[in-house]
């Protein structure tokens, strides 16, 4: 996808984008669990304590079509009913060839490699998500 970060501010400008590509384009989607290290100093878990810090560890990914997700609101829903609790969604896109999407299988690949990123804390490639849809600018430690 082109990079249209700039001109998004939700969820909702994502699909929008994702759907005036040139080729259309499969969503990965990483949700994150906020959670403290076992080391954590004190200071460390009294800034956790009030929404700051701590680190983000991939619970759930699945990848789709951006015309299957209707709104925000029904991905968390779905999201919801796993019963896996998560603080941030990570989105990247990945572009089709030919006027094709890419299929199921192409995903998996760049979806693990997402997987892998995101827990040694290379997220500044990806959409980073609020459970309000909102796009969040994260700080790094």
């Amino acid at each position: 996808m082109e990079d249209a970060s700039l001109a998004l501010q939700d969820f909702s400008d994502l699909l929008k984008v994702a759907g005036e590509q040139a080729e259309p384009q499969r969503l990965l989607l990483v949700f994150a669990a906020a959670e403290l290290p076992r080391d954590a100093t004190e200071e460390e878990k009294r800034r956790f304590e009030h929404g700051k810090g701590g680190a983000l560890s991939p619970v759930l990914c699945v990848d789709k079509l951006p015309q299957d997700i209707a709104d925000f609101s029904s991905l968390e829903a779905e999201s919801r009913s796993t019963g896996i609790d998560w603080d941030v969604l990570f989105v990247a896109a990945l572009s089709g060839r030919g006027g094709h999407s890419p299929t199921d299988d192409e995903a998996v690949q760049p979806l693990t490699m997402m997987v892998e990123s995101i827990k040694s804390g290379r997220i500044g490639n990806f959409l980073a998500i609020d459970r309000n849809g909102e796009l969040l600018q994260l700080e790094r430690a």
